[in-house]
């Protein structure tokens, strides 16, 4: 049957240098600075940031004439600098004279009875790879338990990926099953890499449990690996497996428990499948083949652990700035049907800060509201008190949301960020900023439930000849879906166009 896959003067010193002799601290201070430690230390972190190998041996060679004890710092360094090259990237191309020295200086290591950490192990590991040694990369990986370490995802990356160049599909999927084990969760980089493998070996098994497992972790695949999902569905092996007959009964029962928009119940049908690039319509219709995809719900459970966790960060974040005394006023004037963003608006069509465009969309917020409750605003202190705060009508309008409990100042020193994500988030509402969430603070969040969050919630705002347009959530979930044809949608990571979702 046809299948589609859609996818950074001289007396005034000597004035100085007097003054300082007669301060004994700072003198201390700067003896300590002058020792050979110190310096050893300083020259190396200067070579560690320019990448400078043979000016790090130097230092070395220095140091252990000078009888200076190296710690496992220093050595993480020497091992970090012997496994990159002069451009910074890792593995690949690393001359044979790095290598050795690298290897050298870990047995060195072991003589000075330095014990060795994560980053050691996984610096060492990077010279197996380079040394096209992958079992060796991951026997280090293994050793690392003996010496009470935890491995980081980094760690596995000399060892999985050196296996996939090679073609050693077995070796590859045994590092993977070492990941799981140890509860390293692996990410797009290394999925592909495993897809490829198990598509290269026509392990269609493996195949089909790396594009759910892509969907899970993933949602929008890189271009990198929507080409490796082509790849697999143009290939022979994809038209040979599958299905001819299979239980529908069972397949929408997958679907149900599966929450939408995938079965697990393995690839259906045979044949060439079809491959081509489309677009989805607002209300979530393939372009191509007219299926509709689903809108994939969120468990209300892991709502309320998202929340509680995010208030547990905030409050370690905030802690001098009250973030405790926020939860307990949400308490009071809660939940919320929208939550907006107000410095984020009022900034999103023009340089200045525009209170006309916060109110705009309290307004519509307001009138599509099913309870017509007006929305939270959440802004900084100094942006209800001071500049265009100032003005009668701006004064008049912020004390009209103070009274009606859906305006909160966040105190000074404060980021806000916390604030109106963690009152969308509990109020389960909509959440209007422009901010795409990308920077350290929602990195902290994770990448599993937080980007389902989002593409639920979020509403962004668009400019327009009328003044603002509300870009709702998408009616369809953006992730990769099977539907219960046996044809899959995989949608891929392109700009950011609110039109073309």
């Amino acid at each position: 049957m046809g299948r589609t896959a859609h996818s950074s003067t001289v007396s005034g010193e000597a004035l100085v240098e007097n003054r300082r002799d007669l301060n004994p601290r700072k003198s201390r201070k700067k003896v300590l600075r002058e020792t050979p430690e110190m310096n050893f230390r300083v020259n190396l972190d200067q070579c560690s940031n320019n990448g400078d190998l043979t000016e790090a041996l130097r230092l070395y060679k220095e140091a252990k004439r000078s009888n200076i004890q190296l710690n496992v710092y220093h050595y993480n360094i020497l091992l970090y600098l012997c496994s990159v090259n002069s451009d910074g990237s890792a593995e690949d191309g690393v001359d044979f004279v790095r290598l050795e020295k690298g290897f050298e200086i870990f047995k060195q290591m072991s003589i000075d009875n330095v014990e060795p950490n994560e980053a050691t192990f996984t610096n060492v590991s990077r010279l197996a790879a380079a040394r096209k040694d992958p079992q060796m990369a991951f026997d280090l990986i293994k050793k690392m338990k003996e010496h009470g370490i935890s491995p980081k995802l980094r760690s596995y990356g000399p060892a999985l990926f050196g296996f996939c160049k090679k073609g050693m599909a077995d070796k590859a999927f045994e590092v993977d099953s070492h990941m799981v084990e140890n509860e390293v969760m692996a990410e797009e980089s290394e999925l592909s890499a495993l897809l490829k493998v198990s598509s290269e070996f026509k392990r269609d098994d493996k195949v089909y449990e790396m594009m759910h497992r892509i969907r899970a972790t993933v949602r929008q695949v890189s271009e990198e690996t929507a080409g490796r999902v082509e790849d697999w569905f143009r290939s022979k092996r994809a038209a040979e497996v599958g299905m001819e007959k299979w239980d529908v009964g069972r397949v929408k029962k997958g679907v149900v428990r599966g929450g939408g928009g995938w079965h697990g119940q393995g690839w259906l049908g045979k044949g060439n499948w079809r491959v081509v690039g489309t677009g989805m319509s607002e209300t979530g219709v393939c372009q191509s083949c007219g299926e509709k995809l689903a809108c994939i719900d969120i468990d209300p459970k892991e709502t309320e652990n998202f929340a509680k966790s995010l208030a547990k960060l905030a409050n370690k974040k905030e802690a001098k700035t009250g973030f405790v005394q926020f939860q307990e006023w949400l308490q009071r004037h809660g939940p919320f049907d929208a939550v907006v963003d107000g410095a984020n608006v009022a900034l999103s069509n023009q340089h200045s800060f525009s209170f006309s465009t916060i109110k705009r969309v309290v307004n519509r917020l307001r009138q599509i509201s099913p309870t017509k409750k007006l929305p939270l605003v959440v802004l900084h202190q100094n942006r209800v008190t001071g500049g265009p705060a100032q003005q009668p009508e701006n004064k008049k309008l912020l004390e009209t949301w103070r009274k009606a409990g859906a305006l909160y100042a966040t105190p000074v020193g404060s980021n806000d960020d916390w604030y109106w994500l963690y009152a969308a988030v509990s109020s389960k509402c909509l959440l209007v900023t422009n901010d795409e969430m990308r920077d350290h603070l929602f990195n902290l969040l994770g990448n599993s439930f937080f980007p389902r969050w989002k593409e639920k919630h979020q509403v962004r705002l668009k400019p327009s000849i009328d003044g603002i347009n509300l870009h709702m959530p998408p009616l369809y979930s953006i992730v990769i879906q099977e539907s219960e044809l046996g044809s899959w949608h995989i949608p891929i990571v392109v700009e950011d166009d609110l039109e073309t979702p």
